[in-house]
């Protein structure tokens, strides 16, 4: 039951950022034509492999190196001291690591979870004020820790009215499903293990929430300057990608398991994933990030991120929206 999902086991400071940075070593910058990115295991990065797979890129003129990595702080680091050019994570929370020093930004949208991320609770639970004064496991400085707090803002209530206990999402789960905490905001496949085998119930799921848990690409601002005909071509092979992922999902689904393995390795299990997320389409990006005079959904999400982050102390510079977001690649 326990599977390991490392996408989001952002608990890591900055500080571990910095501390990866400094061991990296000389700094090489992209060639014309290349660029590096590493990510997590997660399903919704599997387009970008597909692009590299399916030719996407190199029709364009690019290569791209892809690497999976255990952990996005370790991601964060290396793009912090341009080992690598980009990486995925989430948007809430880019937030916590840009600063005056680390300028990267958001080029495009790449998925948003619908019904991967939840909270379990025991089947006499219908609210979460039913909650309040309870015990709430979660990964704390990670987007649960984000989501939970959206929630609760959605409700009137703040974190403060429940004991919230700090654990991994698989550890989360663990705990509920043993009995030892009433609730858990956890993701799948820890969802469907507690709802199959009549552990409890889930509360609430992201499918309640849509782009609000969503998964974008960042790059260096060095290298959206001195290369954008290499970030449109990323850009443009992973929309493509997308688009035969939509046309073509099992042929997509078996490449992309391969490619991105894990817990995820086997075709079947990265379809099942794939169905609580929705990789987004350029119509989609467009429309969720709109343009630096007229701004999307994202905005609202990064303001509460900012608001979210901020009361916990980790945003390290004032942000604004074109401070993070570049939509001009979308745009074309």
């Amino acid at each position: 039951m326990k599977i390991p999902n490392w996408r989001r086991y952002a608990g890591a400071a900055m500080g571990l950022v910095l501390a990866a940075a400094a061991t990296m070593g000389t700094a090489k910058p992209a060639e014309a034509g290349k660029l590096s990115l590493s990510m997590t295991v997660w399903v919704g990065y599997g387009p970008i492999f597909l692009a590299r797979d399916m030719g996407f890129f190199k029709k364009r003129g690019l290569d791209a190196k892809l690497t999976i990595v255990s952990d996005s702080a370790l991601s964060m680091g290396a793009m912090a001291a341009n080992q690598i050019q980009g990486t995925a994570v989430t948007l809430d929370e880019i937030l916590k690591y840009r600063s005056p020093e680390f300028c990267f930004k958001t080029v495009m949208a790449l998925d948003d979870s619908h019904g991967a991320d939840g909270m379990v609770t025991g089947n006499n639970v219908n609210s979460l004020a039913d909650l309040k004064g309870k015990t709430i496991a979660m990964n704390e400085g990670s987007t649960s820790q984000f989501w939970f707090n959206y929630l609760l803002a959605k409700q009137g209530m703040t974190q403060s009215d429940f004991k919230v206990v700090n654990m991994t999402a698989d550890d989360a789960a663990a705990a509920f499903i043993a009995g030892r905490i009433p609730a858990a905001v956890t993701w799948e496949p820890n969802l469907s293990f507690v709802k199959e085998h009549n552990k409890g119930k889930v509360l609430i799921s992201s499918a309640a929430t849509p782009g609000v848990i969503l998964d974008v690409l960042v790059l260096r601002c060095d290298t959206i300057k001195n290369d954008p005909k290499d970030v449109q071509a990323l850009v443009d092979g992973i929309l493509e990608a997308v688009d035969y992922t939509k046309a073509h999902p099992t042929e997509a689904y078996a490449d992309m398991a391969k490619s991105v393995g894990g817990y995820l390795s086997k075709p079947a299990d990265f379809a099942a994933a794939a169905g609580g997320v929705n990789f987004y389409t350029a119509a989609m990006n467009k429309s969720y990030f709109g343009t630096i005079a007229a701004p999307g959904e994202a905005k609202d999400v990064m303001n509460l991120g900012l608001q979210i982050w901020g009361k916990l102390s980790t945003i390290k510079m004032p942000i604004t929206y074109p401070d993070v977001i570049d939509p001009s690649f979308i745009d074309k």
